[in-house]
């Protein structure tokens, strides 16, 4: 009887592990999303002349969305799948379904990150196009509106 408790026990103990790392996982996919997001903002807000060019959010900006970019390839994992995070988008399926495209769609983020070398306004509102084009195109894909 006491053997039969403990298995139980351990088991269930299992399966709470796998639902709070199922959590987490989706926690830290929403919270890389946000920081992208508001680094964007921030980056967007100087282009349109409401903040001053300043070259450490740029460079805070760009190191994000370079960690960003290397984990977006395993920031979804298949534990996943089917849970949708608060807030007003939610995952697409097809990030499970083509995970040849949201790879390519990553690898070309990172490319476009990693390629931009912003040292002045100029170069910021020439760059950051690019990169947004490169958000939007998977935004458009592999993130659903919610309603």
């Amino acid at each position: 009887m006491m053997m039969r408790t403990a298995v139980i026990v351990g088991t269930l103990l299992l399966g709470i592990g796998a639902v709070v790392a199922q959590q987490d996982a989706l926690k830290e996919a929403q919270t890389t999303m946000k920081g992208n997001g508001k680094n964007a903002g921030a980056l967007a807000a100087m282009v349109k002349g409401e903040k001053p060019y300043d070259q450490a959010t740029v460079d805070a900006a760009l190191a994000q969305f370079a960690e960003t970019a290397k984990k977006l390839p395993t920031l979804f994992p298949d534990s996943i799948k089917g849970m949708q995070p608060e807030g007003d988008y939610q995952i697409s399926p097809k990030v499970w379904e083509d995970k040849a495209g949201f790879a390519e769609h990553a690898a070309s983020f990172g490319k476009a990150v990693s390629d931009a070398k912003i040292t002045n306004l100029d170069a910021l509102k020439a760059t950051l196009p690019v990169i947004g084009k490169q958000c939007g195109g998977c935004h458009e894909t592999f993130r659903v509106k919610k309603g």
